[in-house]
């Protein structure tokens, strides 16, 4: 049976925590990557999270995969990745297909804003 947005949505959001600005910090802190999976020209328009790396969603699997030649190896499977996107819903799909793969500790900020709005610093483009 073909699945609906709404229905990937409520399952990623099922098994990728969302976290603060503040509990993400304390996990960078520790090692972890903050991942930015928007698409480039987002990017170029709004600048991003300081210190954030940035693997576009449509390449992560590609990216996340430790057998292929492709891989990066930034994704580790030993460090906490926080995830944002442009409002949160990209990350959460994001961090779903990352726990599929075998990341267990991914979680999801939302969005940029949410970032900033947590008291986040933000790089211009």
């Amino acid at each position: 049976m073909p699945l609906t947005v709404k229905e990937m949505m409520e399952a990623a959001n099922a098994v990728v925590e969302r976290i603060d600005t503040d509990a993400a910090k304390g996990m960078l802190g520790q090692g972890g990557l903050l991942l930015d999976v928007r698409d480039a020209d987002e990017l170029q328009k709004s600048g991003r999270a300081a210190g954030a790396y940035h693997i576009p969603r449509g390449m992560l699997e590609f990216r996340a995969d430790d057998s292929l030649q492709s891989h990066d190896p930034e994704l580790r499977k030993d460090r906490p990745i926080v995830l944002y996107c442009g409002g949160g819903g990209r990350a959460a799909l994001a961090g779903k297909l990352l726990k599929d793969m075998g990341y267990d500790r991914v979680y999801n900020v939302g969005g940029l804003a949410d970032w900033a709005n947590g008291g986040g610093e933000i790089t211009t483009p």
